[in-house]
This record gives structure tokens, C-alpha cells and sequence, in this order.
């Protein structure tokens, strides 16, 4: 009976370690909107590490949160530090690890609270035309096995993305006020 019982539990345990092989550990967002702005103009202030406090929902969601700064902003190696209380907010960094002047942003974010982690974002500015703007904001990051497993029960590229999504359209509307 002690066998039975001891092989039951094992199959319960190796359900989901098998099942989690065959998830997929990766995972991107990518979002878009156009700014009646020109090109230069929408890329000058989004290079600005600082600037995402203004449009960034998670920026927004703790107005209490400790904020600090290494490096000359709008610079490769510039870094945006946080520390927050509230569990959704957390602590970490965000670092520029790449520009592509008037076109391409590439950041890195290194999380440590509530959990340790560390991804990549980017933002891309296109001319649409001389005074219209694509902007993208995209987020590619990447869940090691078995907590793989939680992506099957949570949309994290909905989630990530209705984020992104909220924060360029705060964007649109700071940047055409200007």
C-alpha cells in the first residue's frame, strides 16, 4: 500500500516537470503607436531613461517609490534604480545598453524583488512622415524551467503588453501637447 501511495504522489510530481519540457521558456511583446511628432523630436525625449516616469504605468504605480540615478541619461551605461514596498512594483535597474541615434533604444532590466530576474526592453522610433512617428516599445524575456510552467495559466504578453500599450498612448498625449 506504501509503495502505491509512494508511486501516486511521484506521478503527481512528474505531471507537471514533464509537462513543463514542453513549454516554451521565452517570451516577447512588442507594441506600436503613432505620435504626430517628427522623428527627432519623439527620440530626443524617449532616449531619456528619466522621462519614463511621466508615460510608464509601472513608474506610475508607486509614487513613493526610492529612485536613483548612475551615469549621464540618454547615454549607453546610464542606469534608472528603483525601490518600492508594494510587491507589484519591486526593486531593480534599468540600464541603456545600446542606442541607434534616432531610431533604436536597447535596455536592460535586471529585477531583484519579488523575484530575480533579468530581460530586455527596447524602443524604436521610424518616420512615418515628416511629422508623424511610429513608436514601438518591446519586451523579451525569459522564464527558466519548471516555473515555465506558470506562462500555460498567465498571459505574461498580454499583460506586458496592455502595460506598454497604456504607456505610449500616455506618450501620444504628453508629446502632442508639446
Amino acid at each position: 500500500m506504501f509503495r502505491k501511495i509512494l508511486f501516486v504522489l511521484a506521478v503527481i510530481i512528474a505531471i507537471p516537470l514533464v509537462a513543463a519540457l514542453f513549454v516554451k521558456q521565452d517570451y516577447a511583446v512588442t507594441t506600436n503607436i503613432s505620435i504626430n511628432k517628427p522623428v527627432a523630436q519623439v527620440f530626443d525625449y524617449v532616449k531619456l531613461l528619466k522621462n519614463q516616469d511621466n508615460y510608464s504605468v509601472w513608474a506610475k504605480m508607486d509614487p513613493d517609490m526610492k529612485q536613483s540615478y548612475r551615469g549621464t541619461d540618454g547615454t549607453v551605461g546610464f542606469v534608472s534604480a528603483w525601490a518600492s514596498d508594494k510587491e507589484e512594483v519591486g526593486s531593480g535597474e534599468q540600464e541603456i545598453i545600446a542606442i541607434t541615434e534616432g531610431k533604436r533604444i536597447d535596455y536592460e532590466l535586471r529585477f531583484i524583488t519579488p523575484f530575480a530576474a533579468t530581460d530586455r526592453a527596447f524602443m524604436t522610433t521610424e518616420a512615418v512622415e515628416d511629422d508623424e512617428t511610429l513608436v514601438g516599445w518591446g519586451f523579451v524575456g525569459h522564464i527558466d524551467y519548471p516555473m515555465n510552467l506558470m506562462l500555460l495559466f498567465v498571459d505574461l504578453e498580454t499583460m506586458i503588453g496592455k502595460d506598454l500599450q497604456q504607456g505610449l498612448n500616455q506618450l501620444k498625449v504628453i508629446l502632442e501637447k508639446q
